[in-house]
Parts: structure tokens; C-alpha cells; sequence
């Protein structure tokens, strides 16, 4: 009885000492909103110990919020010990998509992640400051968020990725309260064109990005994720896409974000 109490305590003691990653809450001021805004950060074992580790910012879909990633997805502290990466996951407002909105100030939030969130935690944290470790992904609204922040910002990220993407939002132009940040396609037609990741391919040209999406075939967003893949083909971009089974769920982007993760890791790898 004693000798498997031991033994249990050792595996205990061993699980513990194997995966010693921090997740923690922290608060970023973005003076372009005016407001205080929370994040959440996975860090791996003697992150203090450690210089220069990549970083991968994931972002969260419509209606969700900074704490998504860490509370339905499973092994993600895990991840960030065994392949020792920083793991970042903002909040992206309500249903904000990422945009630097034309008609409301208080949904700036490109402005936020590149300007405001990225030096934050490259000042406080031991990150890489390069290019080359850096990476940005998401799901739904933040798989359009992802590429364009990424797109618009390619001196900054090496790879972006995209999980059941809106990555043409033009079709949608009813949901997800898009009119109202950007004006209704009736009377701002121009702005629907400017802010649709699908038209900004040509802004990765100077600076290769590497990118990886998937998207369900029960996804609503199936249709537009293939016109996507069309479209990179057509300007001769380079892009790993993968059609999966699935749909719009965590079911299916508890599977994809370890894709997109090892797709990340072993670019970081390669770049050392």
C-alpha cells in the first residue's frame, strides 16, 4: 500500500515537474480606444531563464473573448513547455474583426495589436524581437483578423494562419455587426472593398509571408475560404490550405490549432 502511494506521488511529482508553463491575465492600456484591455499569455518552464523565444498571437472569433483559447482548448500550456513558444491571446472587443474602424474610434484594433499589445509584450517579456519568431492566427473572425493584420503588417510576422477564416466578407454583410464598423455595403461600398482580407494578397508580395488555412465542408465559411485559395493561386502565392471534415465548432478548432502551431514551430526552427 505504501510502495503505490510512493508511486503515485512520483508520477504526480513527475507530471508537475514535466509541464511547468504559466498562463497568465495581464492589462495593456491602449490609448487608441482610451481603455484598459486584457490578454492572456502561456509562457514555458524558466521563461526567465530563457532569451528570445517565438511568439504566436492567436485570436478569438465573434462574440468570444481573451480567455477562449485557454479555457476550450486543451494542452495549450503543454504545447508552449514542450516546444518552448510563447502563446499570446488577445481580446479582440466585440465582434470588432480586427479592424482600425473608419466610423467608430472605439474599435481600433489593428492599431491595438501592432502598436500597442506587440511592444508590450516584447518589453516584458522575453520574447524574440524578429521577424522571423513571430507568427498571428485565428479562428473565424479572427482567421480574417490574422491574415489581415498580417497582410497590412508583413514586417512583422513570419507565417499567419487562418481556422474556418471569413476571409471574403463581403457576402456577409448582414452579420456580425460589420456594417457597423465599417458602414453598410449600401453606402460605403468602397469600404467593404478595402477592409476584405481577399483583395490584400498583393500586399504580402514585398514580404513573403508563410501561410496555412483549413476550413470544414460544413463550414459557412467553406465557400470563401476556397474563392481564398483561388485567389493566392492566381497572384502565385505559396500557401499550405487544408479542407477538413467539420464545422464551424471547438470540436474542430481543438484539432486545427495544433496544425497551425506545428506549422509555426518548425518554421521558428528553421529560422535558427
Amino acid at each position: 500500500m505504501k510502495k503505490k502511494a510512493y508511486l503515485i506521488f512520483l508520477f504526480f511529482f513527475a507530471s508537475n515537474y514535466l509541464f511547468s508553463f504559466q498562463i497568465d491575465t495581464f492589462s495593456v492600456f491602449s490609448f487608441s480606444m482610451n481603455k484598459e484591455i486584457k490578454n492572456i499569455v502561456i509562457k514555458p518552464d524558466f521563461h526567465k531563464n530563457k532569451k528570445d523565444i517565438p511568439v504566436v498571437y492567436l485570436l478569438h472569433g465573434a462574440y468570444g473573448n481573451y480567455t477562449d483559447w485557454t479555457s476550450k482548448t486543451k494542452g495549450l500550456g503543454e504545447y508552449s513547455d514542450n516546444n518552448n513558444i510563447i502563446i499570446v491571446c488577445p481580446d479582440g472587443g466585440y465582434n470588432s474583426w480586427y479592424f482600425d474602424s473608419p466610423i467608430d474610434k472605439n474599435y481600433m484594433y489593428e492599431t491595438y495589436i501592432v502598436n500597442e499589445l506587440i511592444p508590450f509584450v516584447d518589453s516584458n517579456y522575453n520574447t524574440s524581437k524578429e521577424r522571423n519568431y513571430r507568427a498571428i492566427s485565428g479562428l473565424s473572425m479572427g482567421g480574417h483578423g490574422a491574415f489581415y493584420i498580417a497582410f497590412k503588417n508583413s514586417n512583422l510576422f513570419v507565417a499567419a494562419g487562418s481556422m474556418s477564416g471569413g476571409l471574403d466578407i463581403r457576402p456577409f454583410f448582414k452579420n456580425w455587426d460589420i456594417k457597423d464598423r465599417i458602414g453598410s455595403i449600401k453606402k460605403h461600398p468602397n469600404n467593404w472593398e478595402k477592409f476584405t482580407v481577399i483583395n490584400l494578397t498583393d500586399k504580402i508580395k514585398e514580404n513573403k509571408i508563410e501561410l496555412i488555412f483549413d476550413c470544414g465542408k460544413d463550414d459557412f465559411f467553406f465557400d470563401v475560404n476556397i474563392a481564398f485559395h483561388e485567389k493566392l493561386k492566381a497572384d502565385k502565392i505559396i500557401h499550405t490550405f487544408n479542407i477538413k471534415e467539420g464545422g464551424h465548432d471547438w470540436v474542430y478548432w481543438n484539432n486545427s490549432v495544433y496544425d497551425h502551431l506545428n506549422f509555426f514551430t518548425e518554421l521558428f526552427k528553421f529560422a535558427r
